[in-house]
């Protein structure tokens, strides 16, 4: 029996008297990423991206450990529920224009000494003392500096589109704008390098893709790592009394911490491995967090049909934004009808073995996005569920 294959009678016997569709986490495997996660850091504690988790129990379960320490969430509202919830340190990874929430951020002393905003603008500022509505709590606020690469003079740009503020000149500058306001104070710097955190370097079948995946990461890490060396000068020249620096993710953990300009680095993905990162030459983790989809059909030979399945991860629309059809191995899609919103069949000789009402085991693409379509996951150990937890959504949040 292969490791998969014995992974499949496991998840199958743990899960026999639950009807599928149904999530699950394997807690050994999760345990064994978070540690891997923790060495790779280097001594430099873990923050613990919530958005590629969405599920409370297991946000406790990962800051339990030693090496971890904060939450990085997605949306303000989402950070109110976290610190009323008792997480101390979260912040808060994009800008908001939750004037409400402002408005209770501002009004509620445990809620604005828990919770760290990010700005990349002074009308961002503007909004949130137009927000205040009131309240007179001093709000924390973080920096965001822009990692993409730039070659030939700017016509060319690798990296996500996220802050306008690339030069250290620009970041004190609004720190200065920051320092000078009453009501704020400067706290941290975050820059996250998503073209490498985020993208594979071994693409499977595309061996020259890779080796230029690999080319450019490398020269996006040495360029950003002086740069961000400077903005970090530059900004602790203005509030020499910053509390921090975030930097990575997921897929570039070890090269981040690495810089001296880091005092912490930040990961999610890592937790749960789903595959779009299997693709790292750097760092290889165990799936942890599987969905399983019921046989109800069997068109003919090497053909099944399952419930449901079609759950595209977000990002550019393509192949590697579906799940993937896991266990049984040897199973794929039909080329002309994909992951179905209601049905989806199944190609391969495994299907010969089916039965109606069996499982069959998918891995989302990303990470926390499963949590939204599960109210809850089955946390398993060994060939038995242990405890069964609410997502997120399970909780009734849903915070975009």
């Amino acid at each position: 029996m292969t490791p998969r294959a014995g992974d499949r009678a496991r998840y199958d016997r743990a899960t026999a008297h639950l009807d599928a569709p149904v999530a699950i986490v394997d807690l050994e495997a999760f345990d064994a990423n978070a540690a891997d996660l923790v060495r790779r850091a280097g001594g430099k504690p873990v923050r613990v991206a919530s958005k590629s988790v969405r599920c409370r129990a297991l946000l406790e379960r990962a800051l339990a450990r030693e090496g971890f320490a904060g939450i990085m969430s997605f949306t303000l509202d989402e950070s109110l529920w976290l610190a009323r919830a008792g997480f101390e340190d979260v912040l808060l990874a994009y800008p908001s224009a939750d004037r409400a929430g402002f408005g209770k951020l501002a009004r509620d002393p445990k809620l604005a000494a828990a919770v760290t905003v990010m700005v990349d603008d002074v009308a961002q500022l503007d909004l949130i003392d137009a927000s205040r509505a009131g309240g007179t709590e001093e709000v924390r606020v973080c920096l965001e500096l822009d990692t993409a690469l730039s070659l030939l003079g700017g016509r060319i740009r690798v990296g996500a589109r996220r802050s306008p503020l690339r030069e250290p000149s620009q970041l004190a500058e609004l720190a200065r704008s920051v320092v000078r306001r009453p009501g704020f104070r400067l706290v941290g710097i975050m820059a996250y390098e998503g073209h490498v955190a985020g993208v594979g370097d071994a693409v499977a079948g595309r061996p020259l893709r890779s080796r230029a995946i690999r080319l450019m990461q490398s020269a996006a890490r040495r360029e950003l790592a002086e740069r961000r060396a400077a903005v970090v000068r530059a900004v602790r020249a203005v509030a020499p009394d910053l509390e921090f620096v975030n930097g990575g993710g997921t897929g570039s953990v070890q090269h981040t911490a690495a810089e001296d300009a880091v005092t912490e680095i930040a990961a999610g993905s890592g937790f749960f491995v789903p595959r779009l990162f299997d693709n790292y030459t750097s760092f290889s983790g165990r799936p942890a967090a599987l969905f399983a989809q019921p046989v109800v059909r069997r068109p003919g030979m090497g053909v099944v049909t399952v419930l449901g399945g079609g759950y595209p991860a977000s990002g550019a629309a393509g192949p590697d934004r579906l799940p993937v059809p896991y266990l049984p191995e040897g199973l794929r899609y039909d080329p002309q009808e994909g992951a179905g919103e209601v049905q989806t069949p199944l190609l391969g000789s495994p299907a010969d073995d089916l039965r109606i009402g069996d499982k069959v085991w998918f891995r989302h693409a990303k990470a926390g996005e499963l949590c939204e379509r599960f109210e809850s996951l089955h946390l398993v150990e060994g060939d038995r569920i242990t405890a069964t937890v609410p997502t997120y959504r399970g909780e009734g949040r849903t915070f975009l």
